[in-house]
């Protein structure tokens, strides 16, 4: 990327909240995601040579909406990485449409929203795509979900709670069959929920323990 646009990028979202507290999450977020996109595309995932400018573009975009509060936490996964993506390309615009070339900012927001759809027109949406549905698995996606309900007031025993009703209702087999492009990323995904289920599973005994 283009230094100029990475410092309109790290200068917005230097700000993690609402509430104006600074600090690197959300920057990390995005490198983190365009780091899983890259790694996606070292597996030759798709056979066309990918658009890489439009989806680091669109990587750091995705994190423009996270500045909210009310984070949406219980949702169907499409439908708020939906709203999400339809956010990021309005923000995206907004902040760069005198810094970017037109072309550019086509590209990334065709790709933003058309990654959360079943069946993307475009080869690399389906790469942001699962990028994206990957990080709702695992220790990182049980620690995002920590993150959201703290911001609302929540604590551990929420989190217990949001995790245990998304088992018991079979939320996560659904996002399996439902929420990848790739089987290579679905496997993935199988053993990070592995993962984070151990984890769920030890916080829960020690919440136990805690009782009389």
């Amino acid at each position: 990327m283009d230094g100029k646009l990475r410092r309109h990028f790290e200068n917005a979202l230097a700000e993690v909240d609402e509430r104006r507290t600074r600090g690197p999450r959300l920057v990390d977020d995005a490198q983190r995601l365009f780091a899983r996109v890259q790694k996606f595309i070292s597996l030759k995932l798709i056979a066309n040579e990918p658009d890489l400018e439009a989806l680091e573009l669109a990587c750091w975009a995705m994190q423009l909406p996270q500045k909210q509060t009310a984070a949406t936490v219980g949702k169907l996964a499409r439908s708020s990485v939906k709203q999400r993506a339809e956010q990021s390309a309005e923000l995206l615009v907004t902040l760069l449409s005198d810094h970017a070339e037109e072309d550019v900012l086509d590209r990334t927001t065709r790709l933003l929203l058309e990654s959360p759809q079943r069946q993307p027109m475009i080869e690399e949406a389906r790469l942001l795509g699962d990028a994206i549905s990957l990080e709702d698995f695992g220790l990182t996606g049980l620690t995002t979900l920590m993150i959201q309900l703290a911001l609302q007031g929540n604590g551990v025993n929420q989190l217990i709670e949001s995790y245990e009703k998304r088992d018991a209702y079979g939320y996560w087999d659904a996002r399996l069959k439902e929420g990848f492009h790739f089987n290579a990323v679905r496997a993935m995904a199988k053993k990070r929920l592995e993962h984070a289920r151990s984890a769920a599973a030890a916080l829960m005994a020690e919440v136990k323990d805690d009782q009389p």
